[in-house]
């Protein structure tokens, strides 16, 4: 289930009976996070995240991740999560001349402490998101609003964050791309958060890979794929694990490249 004032979803309350590993690997906004029940694991390029029923966690915009979100034994997995657009950022940014001073050096997703603040609050969002109602935009703008005003109360350091309007700047490519592989995103994603614009990727990629991004992509996570599942790992774990969607489009490219399908390699 979720509640979705419009079609991008300023607020988001997630029910889940099984795991889930679905949704994009792309972080387009700040989202701050109460964890109802179960537990949800994240990976970043460097780390692993755990955030088990009763945590707060806040993950920062323009990072790429990756979600497994897992029920409790019997129950389900509950999340609500408050996307802090940019549009409301800037508002507040503006009527309270609150800048960014500094460039915050911290993981794409970080716990914040346990507080009575933040707990009151996404409880007073369960009202709202647990029955659908329409036209609720101007009273989860209200709730945006609140839920940053108190993110700097409890925890200041966060203007760091918060007020950094600041695009992405252009990276190493062949770096980034050997990197983030992995992350099942649109390649206007890859060309954003390497500093480029879409045609600019295309042409540098070509210079650095000699290759179009979609075939070197293919190739790469295919060779990955065949490795991870070459030790052990079983293929409807791999290719979502590769950047992979669907899995029968995964056993199609992989026995194409390969001449086998992937769960024969276990057994060789």
């Amino acid at each position: 289930m979720s509640i979705k004032p419009n079609t991008k979803p300023k607020i988001l309350y997630s029910c889940y009976y099984s795991r889930s590993r679905e949704g994009e690997h792309f972080i387009p906004e700040h989202v701050f996070s109460y964890q109802i029940s179960g537990e949800m694991i994240a990976s970043d390029s460097k780390n692993t995240f755990h955030s088990k029923a009763g945590d707060f966690r806040f993950s920062r915009r323009n990072h790429l991740a990756k979600f497994t979100k897992i029920p409790p034994e019997g129950g389900e997995f509950k999340t609500i999560s408050l996307f802090l657009d940019q549009e409301i950022l800037r508002e507040i940014s503006k009527e309270y001349n609150l800048k960014a001073d500094k460039k915050a050096d911290t993981d794409a997703m970080f716990s914040l402490a346990p507080n009575p603040l933040y707990k009151s609050f996404m409880e007073s969002l369960l009202s709202y998101l647990e029955v659908e109602e329409e036209n609720n935009e101007t009273l989860f703008n209200l709730k945006i609003k609140e839920a940053i005003h108190l993110l700097l109360k409890v925890n200041p350091e966060l203007k760091e964050i918060l007020f950094d309007f600041n695009e992405p700047g252009k990276i190493d490519l062949e770096a980034f791309m050997n990197k983030n592989f992995h992350f099942n995103v649109q390649m206007q994603r890859f060309a954003y958060l390497t500093g480029r614009s879409l045609a600019t990727f295309k042409r540098d990629f070509q210079k650095v890979f000699q290759q179009t991004p979609g075939k070197w992509l293919l190739n790469k996570r295919l060779q990955e794929a065949y490795y991870l599942i070459s030790q052990g790992n079983p293929p409807s774990e791999v290719y979502i694990s590769v950047g992979f969607e669907d899995l029968s489009h995964f056993s199609f490219s992989f026995k194409k490249k390969f001449g086998i399908v992937p769960s024969s390699l276990n057994h060789k």
